[in-house]
């Protein structure tokens, strides 16, 4: 496994791999992996001749530079996980390399055609913006045929695979697919997360609470006189029941226009968590 920091160097494997006719698979991060990331990459290497996987934490995609100052790095960690499971080369820049000064000073701007302005968009005015930055830049780098990303945050998902069908980047990269993977539990339940690395013991044991009123939810949206709402509801109260939780929001959406639905078809359950000074997410699906 290759370790690259350039673009230059970056493009110049890009290169050699499509010269040679080889498929590419690209598993964009922010690092601090874990069995999720994992399982991304796993995909990739199965699915593609090569598999890049870059570790970089955007800093234009965070609100909060508190936040992004205490998020986890460790890349000598990151490389031997993905060279254990056989990624071939990781993209590891510095945030000089990604972006000029007056790229980091200004705001990016896309039409999302109001896929932003819900829940995480809400909440984090210009976080998406700075996610497509990212990874579109990544997409014109690395020009992959697949690239795969975690269904955890579930309203990124859908928001790429908005700028790759509608944007030019469809016209660019005709063969580029965006694939979801499912996510990944710790045995208790709680989705696996960077931030994990955040809780302590004991938070740990509290945020497992999460998950289990969201699985607990699905049972609830099919009993007698289930709506929406009440089932909305009853889930913000359970989670802010428990000591040390307090919901930042939760709302049952449709899968593909995260807008607000009154039926569980098709719908999905996404909810933003603290648990002490730890932001979670996590979602759960409803109906079909």
């Amino acid at each position: 496994m290759q370790i690259i920091t350039t673009k230059q160097e970056l493009l110049q494997q890009v290169e050699a791999c499509k010269t040679l006719n080889k498929s590419i698979g690209l598993v964009p991060t922010m690092g601090a992996l874990h069995e999720g990331h994992a399982s991304l990459v796993r995909r990739a290497v199965s699915e593609n001749d090569v598999c890049f996987v870059s570790v970089f934490v955007n800093p234009t995609q965070f609100n909060n530079k508190e936040d992004l100052a205490k998020y986890p790095r460790n890349l000598k960690r990151d490389a031997e996980l993905l060279s254990n499971i056989g990624a071939h080369y990781v993209f590891a820049p510095a945030p000089e390399e990604m972006y000029t000064a007056e790229e980091m000073a200004q705001t990016f701007s896309f039409d999302f055609a109001g896929l932003d302005k819900v829940m995480e968009g809400k909440m984090r005015p210009g976080h998406f913006n700075g996610v497509v930055q990212v990874v579109s830049r990544l997409f014109y780098l690395v020009q992959p045929d697949r690239a795969y990303f975690g269904e955890k945050d579930f309203q990124q998902l859908a928001i790429l695979r908005y700028m790759v069908e509608r944007s030019e980047l469809a016209g660019t990269f005709g063969s580029l697919r965006i694939f979801g993977c499912p996510i990944v539990r710790e045995a208790s339940g709680l989705a696996m997360s960077s931030r994990n690395e955040r809780l302590s013991d004991e938070e740990k044991t509290t945020a497992v609470n999460i998950s289990r009123i969201l699985f607990e939810s699905q049972n609830w949206a099919k009993e007698k006189g289930a709506t929406v709402a009440k089932v909305q509801q009853r889930v913000i109260d359970a989670v802010n029941a428990v000591d040390g939780l307090e919901v930042e929001y939760y709302e049952i959406v449709d899968q593909t226009t995260l807008l607000p639905t009154d039926t569980f078809e098709h719908a999905i359950g996404c909810i933003t968590v603290y648990c002490g000074p730890v932001r979670l997410i996590d979602n759960i699906p409803y109906g079909n």
